[in-house]
């Protein structure tokens, strides 16, 4: 055989040998593929079916405390946003508008006194401005965020310094006697009802409904932490029971404390939200909600007094005025002021003491006596009376020298001062309802984030006791 021959057939092996090393290659199966067999080999094993289990049996517990400590964390802080947050800007939304309205209502009676307003009216228009500026600012403060409530509070801001400017200048003509003082006195009430009132009556509403958001979030079901401890303690029981039937031991400690530690969760879970959720429904139902009646009430109350000063005000051209006031007065007690409709009857029938319900059945009392009296003012306002008419609404000397005793302003107040002890009193009833819901949550996240820690621990001893007896 010559070398050419030789060196012809150690090629033709060499290139078998090449392919056949490149055949194998190409069928080599990539490292994260060998893993997997290897771990479907394992878990066709005892061992490696408990290494496994005890794998999802962690898993689950885990996901079940970390899910719960975000849900209940969640509802906590709505809880705490209903209480400290939403609410009091509620109510502040709401003393906005009552000290804006009882400005206008004050400026008007003070008008009707004479030609200097009294002391004691001067002193309260100035401090209903005050609180009404002052909240207005704690308003803009707390309103980031809400683009619609800044644009209420804008208004406020710009419109407000208008209206007391009016007002003064009606003051200052009346103490001169012209009677372009009651012009002032009317484009002053006219800027206050069809812009800033208006203005603050958007601002309660959106503060009302972020009162009620957050009393949706607080209160609403923890579907995804209650699906979870199911499953989980349902994982954790088949895994007692398969280890029963394979060792005929009743119980495996680790795995029973891991199936207390998660029972106790979801108890807690249930026990808790359940508690919290019936707090803050009782605080909406005898709290927040009766608020909100109460709060349209007495805005009512303060505007059927303006309209009604502003009737004599306008000295036989005040029709529309007194229009508005029977309205209102209506709107307040019902037709007539029999208390059977109206929003003293759904305060009435929301209120669920004596010490809610007694202040609003005075109210209604000094409503009617208060309606009576305004038609005999009136009547003797068409009369041609005036001087009559304007005693029997603000007090004072009737024709016949006497002092008038019974005056609508008596009955304004009555109603009012009434309306504010059954205010103070339900909003009691909400804080203490409220805090009681909250607290009904303390706890609860941190706790169940630690239980489901040591129970998956506990769960984990369990399985790798049952290991060691393979070793």
């Amino acid at each position: 055989m010559t070398q050419t021959q030789q060196s012809g057939q150690s090629g033709s092996g060499a290139d078998v040998i090449a392919s056949a090393a490149g055949a194998d290659t190409g069928r080599r199966r990539p490292a994260w593929a060998g893993q997997f067999g290897m771990l479907r080999a394992a878990a066709t094993t005892e061992p490696g079916r408990l290494r496994v289990i005890g794998l999802l049996l962690t898993l689950l517990v885990v996901a079940f405390g970390a899910v719960t400590a975000w849900q209940i964390t969640d509802r906590s802080a709505a809880a705490d946003d209903v209480v400290n947050r939403s609410e009091p800007l509620s109510s502040r939304a709401a003393d906005i508008y009552r000290y804006l309205a009882d400005a206008d209502t004050t400026a008007a009676g003070g008008f009707l006194a004479g030609r200097q307003d009294p002391p004691e009216a001067l002193a309260r228009y100035q401090q209903d401005i005050d609180y009404a500026a002052k909240y207005i600012v704690e308003a803009a403060a707390s309103s980031e965020g809400s683009d619609r409530a800044r644009a209420q509070i804008r208004i406020l801001n710009e419109q407000l310094p208008v209206y007391t400017g009016w007002i003064e200048r009606a003051r200052a003509n009346n103490r001169l006697g012209y009677p372009v003082g009651g012009s002032y006195l009317r484009l002053a009430n006219k800027k206050m009802t069809t812009e800033i009132l208006p203005a603050a009556n958007r601002l309660y509403g959106i503060e009302t409904a972020r009162l009620d958001s957050d009393y949706s979030d607080a209160k609403a079901l923890p579907w995804a932490a209650w699906g979870l401890g199911v499953v989980a303690l349902g994982g954790l029981g088949w895994a007692q029971y398969r280890s029963y039937r394979r060792t005929n031991r009743v119980f495996n400690q680790g795995m029973v404390a891991g199936s207390l530690a998660t029972a106790v969760v979801l108890l807690w879970l249930v026990v808790g939200h359940s508690v919290a959720r019936a707090g803050l429904t009782d605080s909406y139902e005898n709290g927040a909600r009766s608020l909100q009646v109460l709060n349209r009430a007495r805005i009512e109350t303060l505007q059927a007094r303006a309209n009604e000063n502003l009737t004599l005000v306008a000295r036989g051209s005040g029709k529309a005025y007194n229009d508005n006031y029977q309205r209102e007065i209506q709107d307040l007690a019902g037709k007539k002021a029999d208390g059977r409709t109206g929003l003293l009857a759904q305060a009435l029938a929301i209120a669920d003491d004596d010490k809610g319900s007694k202040p609003v059945t005075e109210a209604m009392k000094d409503a009617k006596v208060w309606y009576a009296l305004n038609a005999t003012a009136r009547k003797n306002d068409d009369s041609g009376d005036y001087q009559d008419a304007l005693a029997q609404t603000i007090g004072g000397e009737l024709k016949d020298h006497t002092q008038a005793t019974k005056y609508t302003a008596l009955c304004f107040d009555g109603v009012d001062d009434n309306l504010q002890q059954a205010v103070n009193h339900e909003h009691g009833e909400f804080q203490q309802a409220a805090n009681d819901g909250r607290g009904a949550l303390g706890g609860l996240a941190a706790g169940a984030a630690l239980l489901a820690v040591l129970g998956a621990t506990a769960a984990l001893i369990g399985i790798g006791r049952r290991l060691s007896e393979y070793r």
